[in-house]
């Protein structure tokens, strides 16, 4: 008789995600949903925005966190990011508190949204410390709906908000270089290992002549 256990369980599993999936998505807010899990939120509809400068903005979000900075960053190009809340839209500080209060259960830490106008950071909710909020105030805003330029901005406010911590964090340029510098190495090792094991090879064939 054919086990029919692993068949049920799958249809049990898709019939939980069909059920989990309309809860998620029941407050109408794209980045409230996606930051429960994620640490980045950005327009995925933008066809100018590239892989590459999604990947180095995540790469600095984890440099950050190791290095002692756990944030978390919603990038607003427009008014449809936001779902059903579009009337926050070009109010980037009031859209911080309010994000941070919708995912208040899931994390506490800070939260920085850029959006074309500015920059708003919340911390649980509620508006992020006067130091924080005064390093953001010192950047010029994005001032477009493009996706390169807003993660470019959003790169800036990170690295801005880790200096004010004393925090240096590496750049792509050093990160490169040290990744050229550990080939270099890896393939100098393989040279001398080869070239051992080639005088090795020699030295035995001169002896058992």
């Amino acid at each position: 008789m054919t086990d029919r256990r692993p068949a049920l369980l799958l249809l049990a599993l898709l019939a939980a995600l069909t059920l989990a999936i309309p809860a998620a998505r029941a407050d109408g807010d794209p980045a409230s949903d996606m930051l429960i899990s994620q640490p980045l939120f950005y327009p995925v509809l933008d066809k100018h925005l590239s892989e590459a400068d999604v990947a180095g903005l995540r790469q600095l979000l984890f440099d950050a966190d190791q290095a002692g900075l756990t944030l978390k960053v919603a990038i607003i190009a427009t008014r449809y990011d936001l779902g059903a809340v579009p009337s926050l839209y070009g109010k980037p500080q009031t859209y911080a508190s309010f994000l941070g209060q919708e995912d208040f259960y899931y994390f506490k830490n800070e939260l920085l949204v850029v959006m074309p106008g500015g920059y708003g950071l919340s911390q649980g909710g509620k508006p992020a410390p006067a130091a924080d909020r005064a390093v953001l105030a010192a950047l010029p805003a994005p001032g477009t709906t493009g996706g390169t330029a807003l993660v470019a901005a959003a790169v800036r406010a990170v690295r801005a908000l880790a200096l004010e911590r004393g925090i240096e964090l590496p750049t792509a340029t050093s990160k490169s270089s040290s990744s050229n510098r550990d080939r270099i190495l890896i393939a100098a090792g393989v040279l001398v290992i080869a070239a051992s094991g080639l005088g090795f090879r020699q030295l035995r064939r001169r002896s058992t002549r």
